[in-house]
């Protein structure tokens, strides 16, 4: 039995929060009080879906992790890279498991979300350079501001370079607005086991995750 005399209250709340159609609890000082324990334990941010209301981790943690179904296969180099699901792909799968009535606000984000590839020149059929490798991320979450629709940090596995034998990678996380989180590691199997860590650990806040080694920005 729980020793915190707010405890059975404070889970109350989260029981209106998830029952609420906007994410609204009561304006009083007591809910008040108990939205502001819930802040500081991370068990509520604010919803990207409804301004001014609030989403449970709770509620958050039911929801799908979108990014490359070979992702992982790839980064432990059992898969080329021609074979790694694209990110126009993995964003359609985020968008059609969202209610009908917020695809549209979610379309509105591909542009800032999908990377689009260099169409690089040619000389004598060869290609001179070829892209860093990119793969899109999508975990429920938040940062000092919302995420996208949905409740959704977005961001990516990425190589620093276009070459191959340097070796860099990175994984960054992103809010709606300009909260950011980055970790850079030297192989492409530290990005697997870091990749790993990530989804283990969604959903999160930016903040909670430097302590897996990330900077904000």
């Amino acid at each position: 039995m729980s020793q915190d005399p707010h405890a059975q209250f404070d889970q109350a709340v989260l029981d209106k929060i998830e029952m609420s159609p906007v994410g609204a609890v009561p304006h009083t000082p007591a809910y008040q009080d108990a939205l502001k324990r819930l802040r500081a334990s991370h068990q509520v941010y604010a919803s990207a879906d409804h301004k001014g209301g609030l989403v449970t981790v709770r509620s958050l943690a039911s929801l799908p992790l979108f990014y490359a179904n070979n992702l992982e296969a790839f980064l432990a180099s059992k898969v080329d890279e021609s074979e790694l699901e694209t990110d126009t792909n993995i964003f359609n799968r985020y968008e059609q498991s969202l209610p009908a009535a917020l695809r549209e606000k979610a379309e509105a984000a591909r542009s800032i979300v999908v990377a689009r590839r260099v169409h690089h020149r040619t000389k004598q059929g060869v290609e001179v350079v070829r892209d860093p490798i990119h793969s899109l991320l999508l975990v429920p979450g938040a940062g000092p501001h919302p995420g996208l629709t949905g409740n959704y940090l977005h961001g990516s596995v990425q190589e620093l370079t276009g070459d191959e034998h340097v070796g860099h990678w990175s994984i960054h996380l992103h809010d709606a607005d300009d909260g950011a989180a980055t970790c850079e590691v030297s192989s492409r199997a530290e990005a697997l086991d870091k990749l790993q860590e990530v989804l283990a650990s969604a959903p999160f806040l930016l903040s909670e995750l430097t302590a897996l080694g990330f900077r904000l920005n």
